[in-house]
């Protein structure tokens, strides 16, 4: 039998216990070390409190880029070793860079060398004690799913992988045509008769229901559910649990109604969020083109070397509403790339030169659909543009496909700072659950977040 878990952390729990503590460790250890080696580079004091709220800004802001936040990497010290010490050298160098805002230099250069070990070796101590303390299967959610057996791998695989703290147990099958038992020998099969003593016996803290009542939940069970609702017990159901977790929309799940009940969100009309919205894109565009001339020398001759064509090329995409426009891009192909017709581009395509890899990668490539955004084509934010061709068949495999097109287009987005590089329907699937998302959620702290990720994805070089 498996210890009882003692409580379990839900996500945005963790997310606020991680920034709390990362703060509370290295104040206490800035403190604790002024104290012992008369540190005064840094000092927490009424007179100075500018100091300590600069320093705090820094240290999320950076935390949020290097993915300090990021919970699956959180359960791994050698990915948290990498992005404290990313982390903590940006936080001092920016922090001993605006003089105006914090302590001049110390005449003792010693003293700043104090300062990094202090931040670093705080946030690595809290850390550790996170993964063998908060990660540790005594705080996992243990979790019981109702439904159809079809649905039951693919429900335990999405929710942990997103959430290794939430563990699926085992399972009651809903639908009565469905008798195969799965290969896993974790996933536990229960029948209905054995619902309360199943909770008991593997200390089960949530129900989630992931089948309809007319697609097989009997009345025996569903006398039980309820007797368990009136008990206090949480059950939940399937499509907000993996809307909460995966930070997407099952749409797959989502039947024939989804347009009449499916909340989008209200920024979508709000014409202060549209207008300040517009104007962000706006300066960033102009500000985005005019870097873009800084690598312009470059980008040149690495094309006459290395791609020998055009420099920029063309491409019809969909914009909001269905309208067709014309995409800018640096050309990263070869000349003959579609010779065949159109296809997609996929991750290590053999068709992208050497040097158009590099532009990729460090997403250089993109700059000149700032180009888009200025003429009001894209946003900075939004579901990426598609072709056409491509549209209409997605339309016609995938359920509300065009649900993406109500809003303009992006740059860059929720789908692409979350989900893997889309080269075939599954990952297609994947990008739209983000995007819907997006467009359900939509709102300036969801815009900062991907900005945020956006960041992440340039600095560790992830474009593709």
């Amino acid at each position: 039998m498996s210890q009882k878990p003692l409580f379990h952390f839900e996500i945005s729990e963790r997310k606020v216990l991680l920034r709390i503590f990362d703060i509370i460790s290295v104040l206490l250890t800035l403190s604790l070390v002024g104290i012992i080696f008369e540190f005064d580079y840094f000092r927490i004091d009424t007179s100075n409190w500018i100091w300590t709220i600069v320093f705090i800004i820094y240290l999320n802001l950076f935390a949020n880029i290097f993915e300090l936040y990021d919970l699956q990497k959180a359960d791994r010290f050698d990915s948290v070793l990498k992005n404290v010490l990313l982390t903590t050298s940006l936080t001092v160098l920016f922090y001993m860079l605006t003089p105006v805002f914090t302590p001049s230099l110390p005449e003792n250069r010693l003293q700043i060398l104090f300062f990094f070990l202090s931040v670093a070796g705080a946030l690595l101590v809290w850390r550790s004690l996170y993964i063998s303390l908060i990660s540790s299967p005594r705080f996992y959610k243990r979790v019981l799913v109702v439904g159809d057996s079809f649905d039951i791998k693919l429900i335990a695989e999405s929710l942990q992988k997103t959430d290794p703290n939430y563990v699926i147990v085992g399972y009651i099958n809903t639908d009565q045509k469905f008798k195969t038992e799965f290969e896993r020998e974790d996933l536990l099969r229960f029948e209905v008769e054995d619902l309360q003593d199943a909770i008991k016996r593997n200390h089960i803290s949530e129900v989630v229901v992931a089948s309809a009542y007319q697609k097989g939940l009997m009345l025996s069970l569903y006398n039980q559910l309820n007797e368990l609702l009136k008990r206090g017990f949480p059950i939940r159901d399937y499509t907000q649990v993996y809307e909460e977790i995966t930070r997407r929309i099952p749409v797959q799940h989502v039947d024939k109604d989804f347009y009449k009940y499916f909340p989008f969100s209200r920024s979508n009309q709000n014409k202060f969020y549209l207008f300040v919205l517009r104007f962000f894109d706006i300066i960033v565009s102009i500000i985005g083109m005019l870097l873009g001339l800084l690598f312009l020398p470059l980008v040149i001759v690495g094309n006459l070397i290395a791609n020998k064509g055009p420099l920029f090329y063309f491409q019809e995409r969909v914009g909001k509403n269905g309208k067709i426009f014309n995409i800018v891009k640096l050309r990263t192909m070869t000349r003959d790339a579609e010779a065949s017709g159109p296809q997609y581009a996929q991750k290590d395509d053999y068709r992208v030169t050497k040097f158009g890899r590099f532009l990729r990668r460090a997403r250089i490539d993109e700059i000149p659909q700032f180009y888009n955004v200025l003429k009001g084509e894209m946003s900075l934010i939004g579901p990426r543009p598609e072709r056409p061709v491509f549209v209409k068949d997605l339309s016609r495999l995938i359920p509300f496909y065009d649900t993406r097109h109500i809003i303009k287009p992006g740059l860059t987005g929720w789908a692409q700072v979350m989900a893997n590089y889309g080269d075939c329907y599954d990952d297609s699937l994947e990008k739209l659950q983000y995007d819907l998302y997006y467009i359900k959620h939509r709102g300036i702290f969801l815009d900062l977040s991907i900005l945020l990720k956006t960041l992440s994805t340039v600095i560790f070089f992830r474009g593709q």
